[in-house]
């Protein structure tokens, strides 16, 4: 921890530096030297204002499938983090080193259109141009103003925070903390300590086998002899202490956001969990001691509520 303060203050002046940055570029947008591009339906970003995982990804899914329920033709796009960078259309069966691995498990779990790319304007386009979308949802994109927003949510992990305050590289935020002020609602990813805050909870009981599809109760687990659980995931720490809270002992094993696995990399000779994220990168060389264990968020009532009434107003202008 001491370590971790002293990189942080000898590296604040560069924190400042692309704060700075930051301000400058978005001050550039607004006065339109940089241009932000408008699609012809409302765009709702879901983002973060810092590095590693917030639970961003399981919030999208739930808002997509809150969308569908409500009758809205719902597209997704995405930067496609892990993927050759290329324009495309991602489908559940998509390559995920074609498009990213979050690409095809939002696929997967919301059966919507998707795109990536680049630019996510291009991306837009391009679902836009090949599916029937009357609203889009753009998987991060925060900072990226190119693309014209309706309505922007940032996701905070309740544990985390805001780390020590500082930007990139001394901290952990990609925009300083008063940025969260101009987004429309801020979910938080456990407990919430601000008024406007609204929380979000993450659940995640049962396993799916990765070549069997068998579903088992996770807590069923904490029987194994032996249990490995892996995680290559922007906060690894909140999966294991998932297993952990389900009462499991295992040996855990941190990869880098967007790894590639391969085969050695997950066989360990016993019963091994990991993520849905990290399974659809390993089902080529699964075998039937590989679980993933998926999870959904659930929202506050007063969140999709006032998120709906917001929406409502968009398509009423």
């Amino acid at each position: 921890m001491r370590a971790t303060w002293f990189i942080g203050t000898w590296l604040m002046p560069f924190g400042f530096l692309y704060s700075d940055f930051v301000r400058f570029r978005k001050f550039l947008y607004r006065i339109n030297v940089l241009k932000t591009q408008r699609l012809p339906v409302p765009v709702i970003v879901v983002g973060n204002i810092t590095v590693g995982g917030t639970g961003k990804t399981p919030l999208l899914i739930a808002l997509a499938k809150l969308l569908q329920d409500q009758g809205f033709k719902v597209g997704i796009i995405s930067r496609g983090y892990g993927g050759d960078a290329e324009v495309r259309l991602v489908t559940a069966n998509s390559d995920a080193k074609q498009v990213g691995d979050e690409a095809v498990l939002i696929a997967k779990q919301t059966a919507c259109p998707m795109a990536v790319a680049p630019l996510r304007v291009e991306a837009g386009k391009l679902l836009l141009a090949h599916a029937d979308c009357n609203i889009l949802l753009s998987d991060d994109g925060l900072q990226h103003y190119a693309l014209h927003r309706d309505i922007e949510i940032a996701v905070i992990d309740g544990e985390r925070r805001f780390g020590n305050g500082y930007c990139l590289p001394a901290g952990p935020l990609r925009e300083p903390i008063p940025r969260l002020n101009s987004v429309d609602f801020i979910v938080v990813n456990g407990a919430k300590t601000e008024d406007r805050e609204y929380t979000m909870q993450i659940i995640g009981d049962t396993a799916v086998n990765l070549v069997t599809s068998e579903q088992k109760p996770l807590a069923e687990f904490s029987k194994a002899s032996k249990l490995n659980a892996l995680a290559g995931i922007g906060n690894p720490d909140r999966f294991f202490k998932l297993l952990s809270d389900a009462g499991l002992t295992f040996t855990a094993h941190s990869f880098p956001d967007h790894y590639d696995f391969s085969a050695s990399d997950i066989n360990f000779n016993s019963t091994v969990l990991m993520t849905e994220k990290d399974a659809v990168k390993c089902l080529d060389f699964a075998t039937a001691q590989h679980w993933f264990v998926p999870v959904i968020a659930t929202l506050e009532t007063a969140f999709t509520e006032s998120f709906l009434s917001l929406l409502r107003e968009h398509y009423v202008r």
